[in-house]
């Protein structure tokens, strides 16, 4: 991916401690630089986004926890701050895009923030540690990345390359999108109103919309230029390696499709592909298909 001397985002706050990397808007101390307000769309809004009927047909969802992880290898300062510059980077890139696919669809974009910290952070949804992988918070509209998750990412799971990691951040952003467009928020008026098995399978929905979203940006910084040879089987790895019968047969030895809460590696890449392929919000309805046909 061609980011140096690429635009970054002044919507980062890095908790790494002190010192640390400026953004063009300044310097990023502990207390960080705040992102966009509060912001709420109708359901009409959705659906006309998404298709017609419920999105949602009756089931739910959770606060998304990324891909755990065990082990962390970190990473010297210098990798450190340079992987702090890229994803700034990555996440102006989808500033740009999201801003132009919502005004596409006469919307107006709020843009989250990304909290850069190290082995434990503080969200409004709670206390994490790096082992849960980055995640987003819906209810701060924050973003939170564990730097050396990108050494976890390539030696671990086996997906290296710069793109793999622009994947994770543009999945969390996708999380941002969906909370900005009220689908997170009723996913999650499910939660202890359906079966388990059933709560199980809208959080897939979820994600598999998170992938779409991810690959309609990869689709724009396509159109800008920015990918490299090589990228997007970067992403397609790194979305194969965070599949949930992948995990589960890499830590458990044997699947469970019944406990997947994410999607197997195959309706991952399938659904990024199809994002970077359709490139708009509009093909990215994972709620009014059957299950079996995700």
């Amino acid at each position: 991916m061609k980011w140096k001397g690429g635009r970054r985002s002044s919507n980062v706050e890095d908790r790494r401690g002190s010192g640390g990397f400026s953004t063009g808007g300044g310097g990023l101390g502990m207390s960080g630089m705040a992102g966009g307000g509060i912001f709420g769309i109708i359901i009409m809004i959705i659906i006309a986004l998404f298709g017609g009927g419920d999105l949602f047909g009756g089931g739910g969802g959770s606060t998304p926890t990324e891909t755990p992880q065990t082990g962390i290898t970190e990473t010297s300062n210098k990798t450190e701050d340079e992987m702090a510059e890229f994803v700034s980077v990555v996440l102006a890139y989808t500033e740009d895009a999201w801003t132009q696919e919502f005004a596409n669809n006469n919307l107006e974009y709020v843009e989250p923030t990304l909290v850069l910290f190290s082995g434990q952070v503080q969200s409004a949804c709670g206390v994490a540690g790096s082992q849960v992988g980055p995640f987003y918070c819906p209810a701060d509209q924050k973003l939170y990345i564990d730097l050396s998750f990108y050494d976890q990412l390539s030696q671990e799971y086996g997906a290296s390359g710069d793109f793999a990691m622009a994947y994770v951040v543009a999945h969390e952003v996708g999380h941002h999108v969906q909370n900005l467009l009220g689908i997170m928020e009723q996913v999650q008026g499910y939660r202890g109103q359906v079966s388990e098995t059933e709560y199980n399978e809208l959080n897939v929905r979820l994600e598999l919309q998170a992938d779409y979203l991810a690959g309609v940006w990869a689709n724009y910084v396509q159109e800008q230029g920015v990918l490299e040879e090589g990228d997007f089987e970067e992403a397609l790895q790194a979305a194969f390696a965070v599949g949930d019968d992948t995990l589960q047969k890499q830590y458990q030895g044997y699947v469970v499709p019944d406990s997947f809460t994410h999607g197997s590696s195959e309706q991952r890449m399938r659904w990024f592909t199809k994002g970077f392929e359709t490139g708009n919000l509009s093909g990215g309805d994972t709620f009014n298909i059957s299950y079996d046909e995700l």
